[in-house]
């Protein structure tokens, strides 16, 4: 006879994963399965967006789906189950309302340690990411008050009976910056709700506490909300539509960076005619055959010459352990705009690649991003970016730094405008190159020598010879 203890192990719950660095929720974009359909192990059930990217979930062990935890649409907790798989379907009947009601008077009964602890048992993980100890824990639903255990308010009437007074509330737990972040914008940390480990305050708990808040209409627990639709009528006079995915981790970051690091921008005007030259005989150079050749290509190299030369302009900034952290690497960022929002992919190594292979590491990350196809793991750890605003045929901009990047050049577009030449005033191919740099990292001279040495480079390419 199957107890109800062999049925719920019969039905394995696959967790969403931690499929970034630290994320802590995801959108499931697309079912590939439905309840009835047998999976085999690493097969892909899903498909997913993170703030960071879209990415597709393989299941880490054969079975049979059971049932769909969540419909498309809906925006997922790390840790939270999303699908239930029979990993024993040949073993005869075994009611799957019973093992569900059987694993979770499993997890609610207290469990004795035993003396030899048994060794841990597979555990459902993206491939690629590792086991992380805190992603098969469940979160409280949002929207669900949880209690507060009776221990704890016995201790406090006790505290308070012995001490004739309640006790001091405790210090909200949040690092520095986030400490100065709340300061700025005027926000008591003690009425901010932390979502982040151990009850720690985040920069996003700061910033929602600071945006005006709606009321939230009253979800039933045994529902799955919906997906946030934009609805506009025919004569409607606006739209609203979902803040979520990439761009409200884009705008996370952005008002992040805005209102941390102290922002200059410099700007430069530049004839690159003989850049543009160079880019026309590289196309048909046979070392570079098969390679997409462009004017951001050589802007690139231009800029790797100029940290090569500037070095201490390739750092980040420690809050929490006041240290500057100079880098050794050029993880080179490229700003990449996609329907789902913007992107910054970066080339790892950038400083060691050669002209033809930095070409191809470009068209690669190009062709990634348009396909939505790009990793966590390629939008992580960048040093310094650059944004092309050019192509859009806009001379310049005032860019806002990646977050913990010390520099970020923005290019504006390459025009043909009169230009004083030897002497004489000719038409010449020129551009306007802005700067941006953390002012805690980078003072005036440090920037200004860094985009003089690119635009150096971009009026004579010879310069990628003699100074590379």
């Amino acid at each position: 006879m199957t107890t109800m203890t062999e049925n719920a192990a019969r039905y394995r719950e696959f967790k969403m994963p931690d499929v970034g660095e630290g994320l802590t929720e995801a959108e499931i974009l697309k079912w590939y399965v439905k309840p009835g359909d047998t999976v085999t192990d690493g097969q892909v059930v899903c498909e997913v967006e993170t703030a960071k990217a879209a990415v597709e979930l393989p299941i880490p062990y054969d079975g049979v789906v059971q049932k769909l935890h969540f419909e498309e649409g809906v925006t997922v907790d790390v840790g939270t189950a999303i699908i239930t798989v029979d990993v024993a379907p040949d073993s005869g009947y075994a009611p799957f309302a019973e093992a569900a009601e059987a694993a979770e008077a499993a997890s609610a009964a207290p469990v004795e340690p035993a003396e030899d602890e048994a060794p841990k048992g597979r555990q459902p993980v993206l491939v690629g990411y590792g086991v992380s100890e805190a992603s098969t824990k469940r979160r409280p639903r949002k929207g669900v008050s949880v209690p507060e255990q009776a221990p704890a308010d016995a201790l406090r009437a006790v505290q308070t009976e012995l001490n004739g007074r309640a006790p001091a509330p405790a210090r909200p737990l949040a690092k520095p910056p986030v400490r100065k972040l709340a300061k700025d914008l005027g926000i008591d940390l003690a009425t901010v709700v932390p979502t982040g480990p151990d009850g720690i305050v985040t920069r996003e708990d700061v910033h929602a506490a600071a945006a005006p808040v709606a009321e939230p209409a009253p979800v039933s627990r045994e529902t799955t909300p919906a997906p946030a639709a934009v609805v506009q009528a025919s004569d409607a006079r606006e739209t609203r539509i979902p803040v979520k995915g990439v761009r409200k981790a884009t705008a996370q970051a952005m008002v992040g960076s805005a209102f941390t690091a102290p922002h200059v921008t410099e700007f430069v005007t530049v004839d690159v005619t003989r850049t543009m030259k160079l880019v026309e005989e590289l196309k048909s150079d046979k070392d570079m055959a098969g390679l997409r050749v462009n004017p951001l290509l050589l802007i690139a190299k231009a800029l790797l010459v100029a940290i090569k030369r500037n070095p201490d302009v390739n750092a980040s900034w420690d809050e929490v352990n006041q240290e500057i952290v100079l880098k050794h690497y050029v993880n080179l960022g490229i700003a990449a705009a996609t329907p789902r929002g913007l992107i910054v992919p970066n080339i790892k190594d950038a400083h060691t690649k050669t002209l033809p292979q930095l070409a191809e590491s470009l068209g690669e990350l190009v062709s990634t991003a348009r396909e939505g196809k790009t990793s966590p793991a390629a939008m992580s750890g960048g040093t310094v970016t650059i944004t092309n605003v050019g192509v859009f045929g806009v001379d310049t901009g005032t860019p806002i730094l990646n977050p913990g990047e010390s520099a970020i050049l923005a290019v504006g577009a390459i025009k043909l405008q009169p230009w004083v030449h030897k002497g004489k005033v000719k038409p010449r191919q020129v551009t306007t190159l802005a700067l941006s740099f953390d002012h805690r990292l980078v003072d005036g001279e440090l920037g200004s020598k860094v985009l003089a040495d690119v635009a150096a480079v971009l009026e004579q390419p010879k310069r990628l010879i003699t100074w590379g």
